[in-house]
């Protein structure tokens, strides 16, 4: 089975426009995303997939590999279907590019739920994490889902959810994080359907998954680092680095 991973890049982000060209410690916060992503050795290719001459540039002037691709897609689902359409791949990963932390033992493990008789029956997958502080759970720049008792996503959100409305019950916050595998051909459905009623209001692609009805598993990693959304989230990574 062939698995490729494939890094959207957009440079002209909406909350904090050029981010991925922003400097991290001595790299670019794309390099660092791409070059993390080839260290783990899962993939037998690696591309960014990008609109921009800068971001193109910036990866390949650096020995990377990467695909340009139309200014006007939706979301990074639709530029990598557009990459991978003409491509011999079976499973696509997507890792966002603002994803700087990205390492191995997250990407195993969401690999892994494709293994066995079980996995056939997987089309799409992504990561999740235990959100801890409050701030962050009230904070709509971070989405959150809430799983099934097998792992299935019911519902994304930038609100908080579940909605602690009893104060007695324990609730385990998870925080969704952007990456995914896809089968090929549940990559190129999701292209073929119309933009959904929540994933417009949310503006969070995987609900249009969803909303028609493709169950998408879920997988509990580990802190992931921190996704890099806003110039504070950039001086919080930073810290990271040492």
């Amino acid at each position: 089975m062939k698995i490729c991973a494939f890094i959207p890049a957009r440079y002209a982000a909406t909350r904090f426009p050029a981010k991925l060209m922003q400097l991290l410690g001595n790299k670019t916060v794309i390099r660092h995303t791409y070059d993390n992503t080839l260290a783990t050795g899962l993939f037998d290719e690696v591309y960014v997939v990008t609109d921009s001459d800068i971001i193109f540039n910036e990866i390949v002037l650096n020995g990377g590999k990467a695909i340009m691709s139309l200014k006007n897609h939706e979301s990074g689902s639709d530029r990598i279907a557009e990459a991978v359409a003409g491509l011999d791949v079976d499973l696509v990963v997507n890792v966002q590019g603002d994803e700087p932390f990205v390492k191995r033992e997250p990407l195993e493990k969401l690999l892994r739920v494709f293994d066995g008789e079980a996995g056939k029956s997987v089309q799409v997958a992504s990561l999740m994490q235990v959100m801890k502080e409050q701030q962050f759970i009230d904070d709509p720049n971070y989405v959150k889902v809430a799983v099934d008792k097998t792992g299935n996503a019911l519902l994304f959100s930038r609100s908080v959810i579940p909605y602690p409305r009893s104060k007695e019950s324990p609730i385990t916050y998870y925080e969704h994080i952007g990456v995914y595998a896809f089968r090929k051909q549940a990559l190129l459905n999701f292209t073929s359907w119309e933009m959904t009623p929540l994933e417009a209001a949310e503006k969070i692609e995987c609900l249009r998954y969803l909303e028609n009805g493709v169950p998408l598993k879920m997988v509990v990693t580990d802190y992931m680092g921190i996704e890099i959304d806003t110039p504070e989230d950039l001086e919080r990574a930073a810290g990271l680095l040492g």
